[in-house]
Parts: structure tokens; sequence; C-alpha cells
């Protein structure tokens, strides 16, 4: 049954019932409460589940919880669009929170839009406070690009808050290996680029904490820890990208990966771009990720 909500905001969270609190408190807050927030709990050990079974009694907004194994971000992801039954889809991290208009602010610029099948969404500003930026702010006089462009095209650096119509989203799962827990969002961003272009919208809407065990402040151990998803990542950026340039820097991450799986990933192949990237794949291998291999002996 398709819910009369229009936005669902979507939650990952493992332990993190200390924090919590600030962004359900921001979500109460909304000007507009035409969502429901779908919490997807990745086999927390805290409180987390006694936790938001108080908040869902105290029905202030409409919440779904949902408790799996732990798999990691990418599959908690998966599940959560898998169940997901509202047109527009928000990822909004346990660590961060949403400005009181934020909600409104996404509704507002949606809806003259939503029939141009061409779109898949809205890319926002995440931003360390109301003010600031994370990152060089939105190129001045675009008004749409799919998100890799926007990148790679117009120079873009820094975080954004993307807001995606769910029926595109449901054409698209994260490919997590067997064993591992994490490949990054860009992995199905890319693959919607090829098809759609999305609204940009220069406001911050989304207001981030990185915390000391998120994956933002220790991305090199996580990548160690997942090479081989890491690898079907750089990969796919290889094969996708238009630019020589990128397929290029694409192909050095991707050996660099190559140096901590081995023989492990079969489905690896050398050819024009991975074959002169070795040496300085070898070199990006050393300086982000041997050190790891001195003191984790589980690899």
């Amino acid at each position: 049954m398709q819910s009369n909500k229009i936005l669902t905001i979507f939650t990952p969270t493992y332990n993190r019932a200390y924090i919590l609190p600030k962004l359900y408190e921001s979500l109460v807050s909304q000007t507009s409460k035409n969502f429901k927030w779908l919490l997807v709990d990745d086999g927390s050990t805290d409180s987390t589940e006694e936790l938001i079974a108080t908040w869902i009694s105290d029905a202030l907004i409409d919440i779904k919880y949902v408790k799996q194994e732990n798999g990691g971000k990418q599959r908690a992801h998966n599940r959560a669009v898998s169940i997901c039954d509202t047109e527009l889809f928000l990822c909004v991290d346990s660590d961060d929170f949403l400005i009181e208009t934020a909600v409104n602010s996404f509704i507002e610029a949606w809806n003259p839009i939503r029939e141009d099948n061409t779109v898949s969404g809205i890319i926002a500003l995440k931003g360390y406070d109301l003010v600031t930026p994370i990152g060089t702010g939105f190129p001045k006089g675009v008004s749409f690009s799919p998100l890799s462009q926007l990148y790679q095209k117009y120079g873009y650096k820094g975080e954004t808050a993307l807001m995606f119509r769910s029926s595109i989203l449901k054409d698209y799962f994260y490919d997590v290996a067997d064993g591992e827990k994490f490949i990054t969002e860009s992995y199905i961003y890319m693959q919607i680029d090829q098809k759609y272009t999305m609204l940009i919208l220069n406001k911050i809407l989304n207001i981030c904490g990185y915390q000391e065990d998120g994956y933002t402040k220790n991305i090199y151990k996580v990548i160690y820890n997942n090479p081989v998803s890491y690898m079907r990542l750089k990969k796919l950026s290889m094969e996708l990208s238009p630019s020589l340039k990128f397929k290029y820097l694409n192909a050095i991450n991707l050996i660099s990966a190559f140096f901590i799986v081995g023989k492990k990933e079969r489905n690896f192949r050398w050819n024009l771009y991975t074959l002169p990237a070795l040496l300085p794949g070898y070199i990006v291998y050393c300086l982000r990720f041997k050190k790891f291999a001195k003191t984790d002996s589980s690899l």
C-alpha cells in the first residue's frame, strides 16, 4: 500500500543510541511533517531498540524501525530501499541532523519537476553549520547536473545531501562482496547518472557531525577491510567515466586495492588502463594501506 507521506528519511544506525536523539529532535522540529523516518538498525547491541521504541510510543513523527544482522551501511540501504513506499527517499546518517525547514525545502523544490522523468532527484548542500558548506559550494549558473559531472566537469569538492525518486533507486542496489560490509555510495550514484540528471538546490539542509567511529574519519582502514568491494567500485568508475583522466585515476585506485586482495579477486583483469597504473597503484597502496597489513593479521 502506498504511504500518504511523500518522503522517506532513511537512517542506518549501529550502536548510535548516544547521538540519535539529536537527529530525532531535528525531525520532530521539521516545519513539514510530510515524511516518515525509517531506521534500519544494523545489529546494534546498545540501547538503540529501546530508545526508538520510546519515540514510536510518543508518536510525534511517523517512525518505522527494522533490525537486521550486522551487514554494513549499504546492506541496510538495500533493505530500506526495498521496503520504501514513498515517492522520495533521503538518507540522513545517524550523526547528522536536518535544519528545521529541510523537508519543506526539498518538497517545494521537487513539486515543479516531479513530472520530469529525466530528473532522478535533488542535490543539496551539507554543512558544518547553517552557513558553512562542507566543500567549495555549488558552481554558479548550473541548475541541473548528474552528480558525477558536478565533481568531474564543474570541479565541485564537498559533501552533498541527496534526495532521490524512490522508483529509480529500486532499480539499483549495492553489490557488497561476501564477507565484506562496505562499498561507497557512489557505486549506485554513478549508474543512475548514466540515465538521469539532478536538480541543484543551493542550500545547506543537512548538518554533519562526523564521529570518531564513523566511515569518513576511518576511510582508508574501511577500504583495507573491504578491498573486493572497493575494486568493484573502481572498476565500474573506470568503465563509466567519460574522461581518460578519471579512467586512469580510477585504475590507480583499483590497483592499490589489488595489492590488498591479490588473487582473491578472480574477476580482476589487466587492461589498457590498469597496466600503466601498476606502479602508481603500488605507490598508493604503500602510502594508504600497507601500514594496516603490518598490524592486521586478519587479511
